[in-house]
């Protein structure tokens, strides 16, 4: 028999009231929120075991996300060199903000600049956004299965759960219009839409979102991987050279100084995109996914990654060269990007151009020279530079080839893959810098196709020099201060000032 023992609606039961409280000092707000963050996602966690557990149910349970929010009467000119960090315009500006212990560093920064570039301090308080009892947990938890002792009364009758209809990407792709008298936003994703993406990024990686660092390598082959993977443990066991440990999916750890991991077990199965983090004090480290093959794929994995917030991803893979100066094992270091992708034309219409970052590309370029030994004009003997086509369909050859080749030629590119237009045309409406840099592994305009020995030999020789390439791009970027590396370039005419 049912618990419930009247259809009539239950009382809401909510943690106290939380008086809105004004800090000038950023450390301080972001303790302020991380503490009413816990007090709300506690009641939650509470109730929910109380009940699991056989309590009587005598309410329907709630709690909000903390806000932050920040008021100024000023039009006054900032430093006009930073690309965030502050508001265009009078008015008031909010943002909901989830796992504030997770983004401590990215809060403190954020407020920081806030408080400093407008003289004005910052406003923590409770929203009126729900927390769905599913976020509550962190991302990884099945709360499903924990409530087979009520399962005759729907979840939604007792909790907030997610809720799909208020959870979308309207402040990143710049359509949101605060309806009158609303705030603006601070920030371009709601506390929602992060826990959604922080839940999706440990069912497809199977790492927690805590490991992830602030630069980030995509791969579509798992060679790369393997080249990560051999070169990190090596790493650890020489003690590190700055870095501090190295997670494994199934958040399997290795710390600096150890050649063995915490505990000595290997996943049964890999998830779908496995991301691998070496980790640096201040999320300064190095993630690496093998986003596998596909457009798709790669604009999943960068929707969710996205909320982290990281300074910079970069693209390393295999790509068709077009040109028959190319050899095989030779690199490619895009500029600009062709889409025939069509992931993300809802998103990012087709006609919005993708630059180059000159950070990213200055950064590419010198990694290349500095592993390869070819400086100047020598160096476009194993690299050119110039746009990179991605298409959605893997067999193209197979298909009438005089419509792709035509636009391909027109288009002046050098190299075609599947998945580099898409991360960098997610990095550009992210306003994450992105680059891509690609080695030829097949010519099929020419007939030198992808062939078994040909393809062992390519391995064995390339992978390793195009992953050190790789890591010496992230360690120059990383070198840089984050307010110079994240471009001006990337901000739209209204903008929400966290980066």
């Amino acid at each position: 028999m049912s618990k419930r023992i009247s259809s009539a609606p239950l009382e809401v039961s909510a943690p106290s009231p939380f008086v809105p409280q004004t800090f000038e000092d950023p450390i301080k707000a972001v303790d302020a929120l991380t503490e009413l963050y816990t007090r709300n996602t506690s009641f939650l966690i509470d109730r929910f075991a109380r009940l699991a557990e056989g309590a009587p149910i005598t309410a329907r349970y709630r709690a909000f996300y903390p806000q932050v929010s920040i008021e100024t009467t000023s039009f006054g000119h900032v430093d006009t060199r930073l690309s965030y960090g502050h508001v265009t315009a009078p008015g008031i500006y909010t943002t909901t903000i989830t796992r504030p212990q997770l983004f401590r560093h990215y809060l403190k920064q954020q407020l920081g600049l806030l408080i400093k570039n407008h003289g004005v301090p910052v406003v923590v308080s409770e929203s009126t956004t729900p927390i769905p009892l599913h976020f509550a947990f962190g991302e990884g938890a099945h709360v499903e299965a924990s409530a087979a002792a009520f399962v005759d009364i729907p979840m939604r009758d007792l909790f907030d759960t997610p809720d799909l209809n208020t959870t979308d990407d309207e402040i990143a792709n710049g359509e949101y219009i605060p309806p009158p008298g609303e705030p603006s936003p601070l920030a371009p994703f709601t506390a929602q839409r992060i826990d959604y993406s922080l839940a999706r990024l440990a069912h497809y990686t199977a790492t927690g979102a805590q490991h992830f660092q602030n630069f980030v390598l995509f791969t579509n082959y798992q060679f790369y991987i393997d080249e990560f993977c051999a070169w990190a443990r090596k790493l650890m066991a020489d003690g590190g050279d700055g870095y501090t440990a190295f997670v494994e999916p199934g958040n399997i750890i290795t710390h600096a100084g150890s050649n063995q991991p915490e505990i000595d077990v290997t996943l049964a199965r890999l998830p779908q995109m496995p991301a691998y983090h070496l980790k640096k004090k201040g999320h300064a480290g190095i993630t690496m996914i093998n986003i596998g093959v596909g457009p798709s794929n790669a604009k999943t994995i960068t929707d969710h990654v996205a909320v982290l917030r990281p300074h910079a991803w970069l693209m390393l893979g295999h790509c068709a060269g077009l040109r028959n100066s190319q050899r095989l094992g030779d690199y490619v270091l895009a500029h600009a990007y062709m889409r025939e992708d069509h992931v993300l034309d809802d998103d990012l219409p087709v006609w919005v151009p993708i630059p180059a970052l000159a950070e990213v590309q200055v950064a590419l370029e010198g990694a290349v020279a500095e592993i390869t030994g070819y400086e100047g004009f020598e160096l476009k003997r194993i690299m050119r530079t110039g746009t990179v086509g991605t298409i959605d369909n893997r067999n193209w050859e197979l298909r009438d080839q005089r419509g792709p080749v035509k636009r391909l030629s027109q288009a002046r590119a050098i190299a075609l893959d599947m998945e580099s237009a898409t991360i960098a045309a997610n990095g550009f409406r992210f306003r994450v810098p992105y680059g891509t840099l690609l080695c030829v592994s097949d010519k099929p305009l020419h007939g030198e196709l992808k062939l078994p020995g040909m393809a062992t030999a390519f391995y064995r020789t390339q992978v390793n020099q195009h992953l050190q390439i790789g890591i010496r791009a992230i360690q120059k970027l990383a070198a840089m201060p984050p307010e110079a590396l994240h471009s001006r370039k990337l901000r739209s005419f209204f903008e929400t000032a966290f980066q």
